[in-house]
């Protein structure tokens, strides 16, 4: 009988999850801050130029952000990495030890982990692997990469926040209002969906999520907008 075997995608780098989320901040933010300026006030120029500004800082934002903490990570789980492999040159019989106890701990035989433990212990990249994976819970290849992750962050961010601008660009007035609710709405619908699906969850239920999400800050922020509007210009 033959296993079908199930490969898995590379999620390690940091790309995927900043990609995801940097498409998802781009959109909502964008919706949430035209409808703002909408609520404050609803010129063309106006919406364009917060628009555009909030594209470009967001999208500058979510890259530096995502580059610093990740580059912060990676440097703090190299040191952890680098102590580990000191420790399996220094210590390889109390290293031993430690991963025969780990694997006793999850029901292993003490013979067996034993055995175990000292065959993956002979060679010293096999065991950093281990020791790395069981401790730290992450494997000394995969600690992110965050020049990519700070690329994708960027590019899914401004092709979010792009979409409800759209229409702005062609036209202005209610026709403008309508067509960048209703693309904001369906890119909302299709974003949410597209998780859902990555991630093994219910598709409609995702992307009528993500749809509530987007409507909710919209409307809170169109109201702030509208509020504070009225008081700079009274």
């Amino acid at each position: 009988m033959e296993v079908q075997h199930i490969e898995h995608r590379d999620v390690t780098g940091g790309g995927a999850r900043a990609a995801v989320f940097g498409a998802s901040d781009g959109l909502l933010t964008n919706v949430a801050l035209i409808l703002g300026i909408l609520g404050a006030s609803p010129t063309r120029h106006a919406v364009v130029l917060a628009g555009i500004a909030g594209l470009v800082a967001g999208a500058f934002s979510m890259a530096i952000g995502e580059y610093v903490s990740m580059s912060a990570q990676r440097t703090l789980l190299q040191r952890e990495l680098d102590v580990e492999r000191q420790e399996i040159d220094r210590r390889p019989e109390a290293e031993t030890l430690e991963l025969q106890r780990l694997y006793e701990q999850r029901g292993v035989p003490s013979d067996l982990a034993a055995a175990v433990a000292g065959y993956l212990m002979r060679d010293p990249d096999v065991a950093l692997r281990i020791h790395a994976q069981e401790e730290l819970g992450v494997a000394p290849d995969a600690i992110g990469r965050p020049i990519q992750a700070a690329l994708a962050s960027f590019a899914l961010f401004a092709c979010g926040a792009l979409v409800p601008l759209l229409p702005w660009f062609v036209g202005g007035g209610t026709g403008a209002v309508d067509a960048s609710l209703g693309v904001s709405a369906l890119a909302a619908l299709v974003l949410g969906g597209l998780l859902a699906k990555l991630s093994d969850r219910a598709v409609v239920l995702g992307a009528l999520r993500q749809l509530l999400l987007a409507a909710i800050a919209a409307a809170v922020t169109f109201g702030v907008g509208h509020v504070v509007g009225g008081i700079v210009t009274a």
